[in-house]
């Protein structure tokens, strides 16, 4: 089963500002990751070509990256999941797109967790991210709230002690 999902936020920043952003992932100071709410994204080194890691189950390697603009990652878990994720930095005029494209071949039972498991939290987690890019930049976030299916996975998979939906502001939170 081909999969293509887009996400992309137009964010009144330059491209310098958007892609410092992908340059601080799994960093102290992560601006674009919502480590508040969901598995910070670790890697085995700092964030170059080579490096592995991921995000709770989720493994990938970082395939490409071209600093303040560009990196790409091959997923290497969970099992069927044959393809890649990136961030994209897109000048437009006076304001800058960041875009996060995921491609993947679902193979196996990825055919059914997919659309069933992974879809709904992969869609919930970069919209946390677009909205942390936007805090992160001094603007107002853009939340989109969790839908109750996606409430209902991250309490089963966390065996009760899922998070709240939090994107913090200023050292506030907004949920």
């Amino acid at each position: 089963m081909k999969v293509i999902n887009v996400h992309e936020r137009e964010l009144n920043a330059s491209p310098d500002a958007v892609g410092l952003l992908i340059d601080s992932l799994a960093s102290d100071n992560d601006l674009l990751w919502p480590r508040q709410a969901w598995p910070r994204m670790e890697f085995d080194r700092p964030l170059s070509a080579g490096a592995t890691g991921g995000h709770g189950p989720i493994r990938y390697l970082v395939e490409a990256y071209t600093p303040g603009w560009f990196i790409r990652f091959r997923f290497i878990k969970p099992k069927g999941f044959d393809g890649f994720h990136c961030y994209d930095v897109i000048p437009a005029g006076d304001k800058t797109t960041l875009r996060h494209t995921l491609e993947i071949q679902a193979r196996g039972m990825a055919i059914i967790s997919w659309p069933l498991v992974f879809c709904p939290m992969h869609d919930a987690l970069i919209e946390d991210s677009l909205a942390h890019a936007e805090v992160s930049l001094g603007l107002a976030p853009t939340v989109w709230p969790w839908s109750p299916w996606v409430r209902l996975l991250r309490w089963i998979l966390s065996g009760g002690k899922a998070f709240e939906q939090v994107i913090s502001k200023k050292g506030k939170q907004l949920k």
